[in-house]
């Protein structure tokens, strides 16, 4: 019988560990040992550029490079800020100069040209039949002159703001006025007593409604204008603090190299310190410059400008008053602490002292002769004319109306001749502080011109030298 052959395989040690091997269990895995670190996750990248900056600066290369680095970003930063500083106060200067304060101006000639037409209406309708065409000229000018105003406000006038709304008011209320004054002189030319009610209801709409509503367009550009100031005058910080530093981690850089090397200067540090000294310094003193010019312009141009309109429109709502007064023949009264007085005059009596405290702030803000002269031309004129409207409401009161009309709308010798005068010096007044207005906020502007280009150029040199003042170093360990 034959057998099977032997298998020549060597059966399995014990404890060899090997699987599947029948009665011989498996080798046991071994634990890791106490306080052996566990495995851990990826690293971050920045985690890793930590540790290689680390690494970096155990060794001077290493060091200098973080020194350049830190160098030329504070330069590059402190140009940036002086560039965007600069320019946004030279923008607002720019605004100052050209928009907000023309419209400030524009706004209060709107108003002068609203009161002043209100006034020639008035003026014409006294005479009669017999309006003179100069009145009738000069009422149609002041339209013309408050309806391009009004145009020139609505284009510059921001979508959905408060002065949009005003302007559109005005544009309303201008046609409905026009054909009051119109209808007032139709009548009056046919001899119909009706006709002067209608010049008081156009002067009541201009008086409650559309003054009112152009003081507060004026109000709002003034505003406007304020906050232009603020923008353009403020010290600018930000980039004077990042200048003082990057000039302290430059010098501190040199006498670390100073102390390493025993150089007295390197180059490359010292350009950069340079161009940084010269960009911060064109900063602070042509900021300086700009700011004492811009407030220059506010305290002896638009303080001056503002009382000066104020005055202007004092003596033009008197003379309107004073021509109302002769219009209604007391038809119109008030009644003050249980006294009763004739509306027109007493709104009249209000505005002359508007006029005379106008006129003292003007003379004590003037500052020079080109200034001074016509407001005192304008307070003597003011006196006078205060003389003559005593001597015509006198003659009003005692019964004698052509003899009070004469004192007003006459040829000579009527206090027409005093408001023309008051009117004529006021606007010569004006046109000087406007004049100076001009020239101190245009120095004030050009003080700051080519600042946020040069100080951008000179950041960019600066940063430029410390990283070649580094550069030199670094190769000495090459």
């Amino acid at each position: 019988m034959t057998h099977p052959p032997k298998s020549t395989a060597a059966p399995p040690v014990a404890g060899s560990g090997l699987p599947g091997a029948p009665g011989i269990p498996a080798q046991p895995v071994r634990p890791a040992p106490a306080g052996s670190p566990a495995p851990s996750a990826r690293r971050s990248a920045f985690a890793e550029g930590v540790d290689r900056l680390r690494d970096a600066a155990t060794t001077e290369p290493g060091r200098l490079r973080i020194i350049g680095a830190v160098l030329a970003l504070l330069v590059v930063a402190f140009g940036a800020a002086a560039a965007w500083q600069a320019s946004e106060r030279g923008a607002a200067a720019d605004d100052v100069l050209h928009r907000s304060q023309p419209l400030s101006s524009g706004a209060a000639d709107i108003y002068r040209s609203l009161a002043d037409a209100n006034t020639a209406a008035s003026s014409g309708f006294l005479a009669g039949g017999q309006e003179t065409a100069v009145s009738r000229d000069r009422y149609e000018k002041d339209i013309r002159t408050a309806a391009a105003g009004l145009v020139t406000a609505a284009a510059n006038a921001e979508p959905g703001s408060a002065s949009e709304t005003t302007v559109a008011r005005l544009n309303t209320l201008l046609p409905e006025y026009k054909g009051l004054i119109e209808r007032a002189r139709t009548y009056n030319r046919q001899g119909y007593p009706v006709g002067g009610a209608y010049l008081r209801y156009a002067n009541e709409k201009m008086q409650k409604e559309m003054l009112p509503a152009a003081e507060d367009l004026y109000t709002k550009e003034n505003q406007r204008l304020d906050a232009d100031y603020g923008d353009a005058t403020p010290y600018p910080w930000v980039a004077i603090a990042l200048g003082v530093l990057a000039l302290a981690a430059l010098g501190w850089a040199q006498n670390r190299t100073y102390r390493r090397t025993n150089r007295v200067l390197n180059h490359g540090l010292v350009a950069a310190s340079a161009a940084t000294t010269v960009a911060l310094l064109w900063l602070v003193v042509g900021h300086a410059v700009a700011r004492s010019e811009l407030n220059g312009s506010y305290d002896h141009g638009i303080r001056s400008l503002t009382v000066l309109h104020d005055a202007r429109i004092a003596s033009l709502k008197a003379r309107g008053n004073e021509n109302l007064s002769l219009v209604a023949r007391g038809a119109e009264t008030v009644t003050v602490d249980g006294q009763t007085y004739d509306a027109y005059y007493y709104d009249f009596d209000k505005d002359m002292t508007n006029l005379g405290t106008s006129l003292a702030r003007a003379a004590k803000l003037a500052d020079d002769q080109g200034g001074s002269t016509p407001v005192k031309a304008a307070e003597g004129n003011m006196a006078v004319w205060k003389q003559r409207h005593t001597a015509a409401r006198t003659e009003d009161e005692d019964g004698n109306y052509q003899q009070a009309l004469d004192e007003v709308i006459g040829a000579k010798g009527a206090t027409g001749e005093c408001f023309d005068g008051v009117d004529t010096n006021l606007a010569r007044a004006i046109d000087h502080e406007q004049a100076e207005f001009q020239r101190a906020a245009g120095d004030g502007r050009d003080a700051m011109a080519g600042l946020p280009a040069g100080a951008a150029v000179l950041a960019a040199l600066g940063a430029a030298g410390a990283l070649f003042g580094i550069g030199r170093r670094l190769s000495e360990y090459r």
